[in-house]
């Protein structure tokens, strides 16, 4: 009996602790994404275009980095030890942001350190959902519950960051986005599990298998990548296009996208049941059609208080995709939840690599709204895509 309660603590203790360091991470994240283009435009002299060239050289470096680790973590690697790695050389990153001011530097070193970096998160989750398969737990509600938890951090951390930037500047910002990584690092070191992923095997019949589902993956990637592409846009170019509109005070951006974060972890756990009831492919379908009414409303409205309440449609787009896009790939793929999981992070980095440049280019040449009217068609073609994915 002493043994079992024992068993159940520190089973206790290991949810608890992916949790918090998904928030963990998640904090740091978004701390940083939101004022990216900021810090290129103001710290650097960049222009939109050398800020959407940044975006998507960052964005082919991650592509490639983090699916090369998780091929490997998926053949039998360590993923806490990848994940310790990923956040050690994340420190590094943000050390370099932080008193670094040449525009080259970030787009060689920076792009290069940022894309280990970011395969954190994406290990995090694989080593998640390893943990709750062995350990006898709801995939989906533990996947979900550790989805909360970035929603969470952007509802912090965005108001937090442009906080910072008012008061004490860039410098201050990235510092203590490394002291979070650091925290992480002690976190993931002391209290997650090591466990090392089993070889996959290909099972009698899996080869006609994978054959018969890899056009869904395609075409759900593709439509991920689209999605996540639009985001990208409206993230570049919201903090710049908002903190220019007169008589928006500077850290309205950071409140837009808090305020979003908070109706998402709303819509996640609301969703949760529909999803069981319903099924992914309808609430991706809604979360596409959300995408585009919200990109046509940025695109026409401009008074602060309907800025406000099309978050709204922001909120259910981004969290029914960022809570069950990445579930439906693992369904879609079984027995490789590490290379699901970092195609679900390189779809939003797939998405960054037109994004960036697509951003740049409207808004350089056509103004703020071209951008939205661009998110809205791309939505759109999403749409589509996902209309040719099975259910999982």
């Amino acid at each position: 009996m002493e043994l079992q309660e024992r068993a159940v603590g520190n089973s206790q203790i290991v949810n608890v602790a992916f949790m918090a360091v998904a928030l963990i991470l998640g904090v740091a994240g978004a701390l940083q994404m939101p004022v990216v283009s900021l810090f290129l435009t103001r710290g650097t002299g960049a222009s939109p275009m050398m800020v959407g060239i940044f975006y998507t050289v960052n964005a082919i470096a991650g592509v490639g980095v983090s699916q090369v680790l998780a091929r490997r973590s998926d053949a039998g690697g360590n993923r806490r030890l990848l994940i310790l790695g990923c956040c050690t050389i994340a420190v590094l990153n943000a050390l370099l942001f932080a008193f670094n001011r040449h525009y080259m530097t970030l787009l060689t070193l920076g792009v290069v350190m940022t894309s280990l970096a970011t395969t954190a998160m994406p290990q995090l989750f694989a080593l998640a959902r390893q943990y709750a398969d062995e350990a006898g737990c709801e995939v989906v509600k533990f996947s979900t519950r550790m989805r909360v938890q970035i929603s969470l951090s952007w509802i912090i951390a965005p108001p937090v960051a442009f906080f910072t930037l008012a008061h004490f500047g860039f410098t201050a910002l990235y510092l203590t986005v490394a002291l979070l990584f650091a925290l992480s690092i002690v976190l993931v070191l002391t209290l997650l599990p090591a466990l090392h992923a089993a070889p996959v095997q290909a099972a009698k019949g899996a080869g006609m298998h994978r054959a018969t589902k890899n056009r869904g993956v395609g075409c759900l990637f593709a439509a991920l990548a689209l999605l996540w592409g639009s985001d990208t846009m409206y993230l570049i170019d919201m903090p710049v296009y908002v903190s220019g509109m007169h008589g928006v005070a500077e850290g309205f951006a950071g409140w837009l996208l808090g305020g979003a974060a908070g109706f998402e972890i709303l819509i996640m756990l609301f969703c949760t049941p529909l999803v069981t009831r319903f099924g992914k492919r309808p609430m991706m379908l809604v979360a596409a059609l959300c995408a585009a009414l919200f990109y046509t409303g940025m695109a026409t409205v401009n008074s602060p208080l309907a800025l406000v309440a099309i978050q709204l449609l922001n909120a259910a787009f981004i969290g029914i995709v960022g809570g069950i896009g990445m579930l439906y790939l693992q369904e879609l793929l079984p027995g490789s939840p590490g290379t699901a999981s970092t195609l679900y992070t390189n779809s939003i980095a797939t998405g960054a690599i037109f994004a960036g440049l697509m951003q740049g280019a409207a808004s350089e040449q056509f103004g703020h709204q071209a951008v939205y009217w661009l998110a809205m068609a791309v939505s759109l073609l999403a749409l589509f895509l996902l209309l040719r994915v099975k259910d999982a």
